[in-house]
């Protein structure tokens, strides 16, 4: 089965499928705040234009913005600009600063291996949203943010991953360019601009935000490492993160997101779900006998929930939604969809299609 983080999709089949899904999770001050400084810069008013005060200067980057408060701010400051690369433009012009404790931490790493494990620990301190994901493959590393927390635009995606990449160049002694770069988005009218600044190809209408660069680019070292302010630091981002509202500990739900994040790249297993939540498969198993759950059910579940909501469009193919689910043969979606509803996948679009023209 070839796996659909590598597969090019050039229709719309992707794209659009969730574009009404509610949109959560939070961004810190921190890039509000580059936001402001860019608008200024332009000889614009940010406060007028976005109609919110700055953020507090001494706010340590505490101060939570909605994600879908974010993403209207940047398509403001777009539309008045009239600059679509908006999103580029400010990860071009990002710093340690603008990150807070969490730049420092960075920056004080020995090396990039050193300041990934890092900023996957702490990175709710400068966005609470859809979760990094570290995969190695051979000789590439990959880091993949799925779309569990709503798909939030060209602007939000574009920001987050040229000011991704911009740290990295910020911090290191030398960078090379990555291999690839995938956006969820629908392909702009010019790609040149992102090949330009990712400097390597970028594909769009991809299932996943994702960066893949050359593993052995972790052992890249860094410009100033220093070690004991590196663990003062971590002292005080522990205490921040103790500030911050608790994330939801509902294992039932949290299940289910794992899921969802992973089952584009075959049938995630309960093992793959306890590592993704940071506890032993043992303990998984007994918080969901606790709740009365099991696993299998919630995947199946799961699988039925998406697969109704992609059969609701009629662009996708019932090989492709197969794949989307996890399953290496249609053949098997098939069996599984008529077990859980008695009807197989094209009956079941039918009766969907038509019932929603009918709406």
């Amino acid at each position: 089965m070839q796996n659909l983080g590598q597969h090019i999709m050039h229709d719309d089949n992707i794209q659009k499928l969730h574009q009404s899904d509610v949109i959560t999770g939070f961004t810190s001050s921190g890039f509000v705040r580059l936001l402001f400084e860019y608008l200024e810069k332009q000889d614009i008013d940010p406060e007028a234009l976005l109609g919110i005060p700055p953020p507090e200067p001494l706010d340590r980057g505490l101060q939570r913005y909605p994600m879908v408060q974010w993403r209207a701010m940047l398509q403001l400051a777009s539309d008045r600009l009239d600059d679509p690369l908006l999103g580029l433009r400010l990860g071009k012009n990002i710093t340690t600063a603008h990150l807070g404790v969490m730049g420092y931490i960075l920056s004080s790493c020995q090396n990039l291996a050193s300041a990934m494990i890092r900023m996957r620990e702490y990175e709710r301190l400068i966005h609470e949203t859809s979760q990094l994901h570290i995969n190695v493959l051979d000789f590439d590393l990959t880091l993949t943010w799925g779309a569990d927390r709503g798909h939030h635009g060209p602007l939000v995606d574009e920001c987050g991953l040229a000011s991704f990449i911009q740290i990295v160049r910020n911090i290191a002694i030398k960078t090379s360019p990555s291999i690839q770069v995938c956006f969820t988005n629908k392909t702009p009218p010019d790609i040149q601009p992102y090949i330009d600044f990712f400097g390597c190809p970028v594909l769009f209408e991809q299932p996943v935000t994702s960066i893949r660069v050359g593993l052995w680019q972790l052992a890249t070292k860094l410009r100033k490492p220093d070690e004991i302010l590196l663990q003062m630091l971590e002292q005080l981002a522990d205490m921040m993160l103790e500030e911050l509202p608790q994330v939801s500990s509902n294992i039932e739900q949290l299940v289910r997101q794992s899921i969802a994040r992973l089952i584009y790249n075959g049938e995630p297993q309960l093992e793959q779900i306890a590592t993704e939540l940071n506890i032993t498969p043992r303990t998984l198993r007994r918080r969901l006998d606790e709740e009365g759950l099991n696993y299998r059910a919630l995947l199946d579940d799961v699988r039925k929930h998406l697969a109704e909501r992609y059969l609701l469009d009629p662009r996708l193919r019932l090989g492709e939604i197969a794949q989307l689910l996890g399953y290496s043969e249609q053949s098997a979606f098939t069996r599984a969809f008529r077990r859980w509803t008695g009807y197989t996948p094209h009956e079941r679009q039918q009766q969907l299609l038509h019932g929603y023209k009918r709406q």
